[in-house]
């Protein structure tokens, strides 16, 4: 799958012409080509007949139980391909295509402990490749609000801070929290915090428990989405013995229509 993005010129100081000027226009800067492949997930769920035809506590049908499970299985699948650091498999006939995952995406606004310079156009040298993993260490309120103000001088406006369990709660600890007043009713302890109300803007903190752990994604949603070749699907396979199979199946890639409105702060700890 491919798509174009393109940039505004560098806002320019000496813009001031003379009355009655003649103009003679200024070449326009091509598009940059980008792509990204189409993955394919799937799950098979397989039912004997005597399973199908018993009386069952709970449900009707077993397929249709194993079905709508595996669904959600292959949904939680996909999520954790998405936000994790994998590079762009081409595939041939034995090895299966790979789309460029969240973090193998992120090249502008970067915190990293590893030296990775990733490329962002179709045909660029290394373009698609995974960034290499460094030393961790713990998330910091600096960390954060040096990547954000990289997003915003590259004219980013997220709106997401997406974090895994652990670095969900190192963010609720931030020191802003020490001067914060709010009201809340005598049976509700308040531990957690949902905003992260930045110099540049607000950040819902969201925690993601299919992420890697160890990285914190500022996310502008206006600009990355998930698009398909091939929605989800169910198949019915051909019966071979006593069972019943069917396919589910998805044919996806992550798009993202501008990497420098998004950022990341990699290499985290994990725990305590």
């Amino acid at each position: 799958m491919e798509w174009q993005t393109d940039a505004l010129a560098s806002t320019d100081t000496s813009n001031a012409v003379l009355e009655g000027a003649e103009f003679t226009g200024v070449a326009s800067t091509a598009t940059v080509r980008v792509q990204n492949y189409c993955q394919i997930s799937s799950k098979e769920p397989v039912v004997t007949g005597t399973q199908e035809v018993v009386d069952k506590a709970g449900r009707g049908s077993e397929m249709s139980y194993q079905v709508a499970k595996q669904g959600k299985e292959l949904k939680r699948d996909m999520e954790a391909i998405l936000t994790n650091v994998q590079g762009y498999v081409a595939g041939v006939s034995t090895t299966p295509r790979k789309t460029r995952a969240l973090g193998s995406w992120m090249a502008t606004n970067v915190s990293r402990q590893a030296s990775t310079s990733l490329t962002v156009g179709a045909n660029a040298t290394g373009a698609g490749a995974a960034p290499t993993d460094g030393t961790q260490r713990d998330f910091t309120e600096t960390l954060l609000k040096t990547v954000l103000q990289s997003v915003f001088t590259n004219g980013g406006e997220p709106t997401m801070l997406m974090v895994g369990p652990y670095n969900k709660t190192v963010v609720s600890g931030f020191t802003g929290r020490t001067s914060a007043q709010q009201m809340v009713n005598e049976d509700v302890i308040l531990g957690a915090a949902h905003i992260y109300a930045s110099d540049f803007g607000d950040l819902k903190v969201v925690p993601n428990r299919f992420q890697r752990e160890r990285d914190a994604w500022i996310i502008d949603p206006n600009y990355v989405a998930l698009d398909y070749l091939r929605p989800f699907m169910t198949t019915d396979i051909a019966k071979s013995g006593d069972s019943k199979k069917k396919l589910l199946l998805a044919e996806y890639c992550l798009k993202m229509s501008n990497e420098a409105a998004h950022g990341v702060v990699a290499d985290l700890n994990t725990s305590a």
